[in-house]
């Protein structure tokens, strides 16, 4: 029997969370996983009627705001109309994301460019905005989402891979900075998940599926709830001592490297 004291550590009652790209594949089963867990969960992102599929696939109990994470001039204001609605964030998951598939020789400067304006320049300028609150509270998680191709590199998305490593080292420094106020920083790294940027980056190419799983220790895709439990875990008491590090949820890819 499940005793009270593991229920309360990995309990997200009470607790208001907020996802950006919330509404579709990772993003989304972080939202399912934490709302499962009790949260109050909060969905950002660019597209109006995903972010109502999104609220729809959570039975209505979230809430959403459509905001361009790469408005530099809007953060403030958005983390204070968060903070005025929800009166807290104890939980932020920058998850939004984008990926350009070219070669070196081929990436756009500007296309690099864009890859770190959302997945390393908006990630810290949210975060940046929401700390205030957060240090004044003592309290917080925050959690990037990385990926493996941050460890290994992926042939034909430098832009895409750079931005991923960079967010393993936002995430040490932030830790390093402000982890002493109560507040732990983390990534989480997944590998190979069964979602529509990932499906779109292999081409749809099921013969190029079938040899990333075969080099996949358990032989299959992740599912989005596989990285949502993970962002539970790192949201909650459980995890209360765990910060600056970043968590591989891969199902053995990077072994099979």
């Amino acid at each position: 029997m499940v005793n009270d004291t593991f229920m309360a550590n990995c309990s997200l009652n009470g607790k208001v969370a907020l996802i950006t790209g919330g509404a579709t594949g990772l993003g989304l089963g972080i939202a399912r996983c934490m709302h499962a867990a009790g949260a109050t969960v909060i969905l950002v992102g660019r597209r109006s009627e995903k972010l109502d599929e999104a609220c729809t696939c959570l039975g209505g109990d979230a809430y959403r705001y459509q905001f361009d994470i790469t408005d530099w001039e809007a953060h403030e204001q958005f983390a204070k109309k968060v903070l005025d609605d929800f009166g807290q964030l104890d939980i932020l998951v920058n998850n939004a994301g984008i990926q350009y598939k070219a070669t070196f020789q081929d990436v756009r400067l500007e296309d690099m460019s864009s890859t770190f304006d959302v997945h390393v320049k908006a990630g810290f300028a949210l975060t940046r905005a929401f700390l205030p609150s957060m240090m004044e509270r003592k309290a917080g998680s925050v959690i990037f989402i990385s990926s493996m191709a941050g460890f290994i590199g992926l042939t034909n998305q430098i832009s895409y891979a750079a931005a991923k490593s960079a967010i393993m080292g936002l995430v040490r420094t932030f830790s390093n900075e402000v982890s002493h106020c109560g507040i732990r920083f983390n990534a989480i790294v997944p590998g190979w998940f069964e979602t529509p940027m990932m499906l779109k980056a292999m081409g749809n190419d099921p013969k190029r599926q079938e040899k990333v799983l075969n080099r996949t220790a358990m032989h299959r895709f992740g599912q989005p709830e596989d990285i949502g439990w993970a962002a539970v875990y790192l949201s909650s008491e459980a995890s209360k001592f765990v910060t600056g590090t970043s968590l591989v949820v891969d199902g053995g890819a990077l072994s099979g490297f």
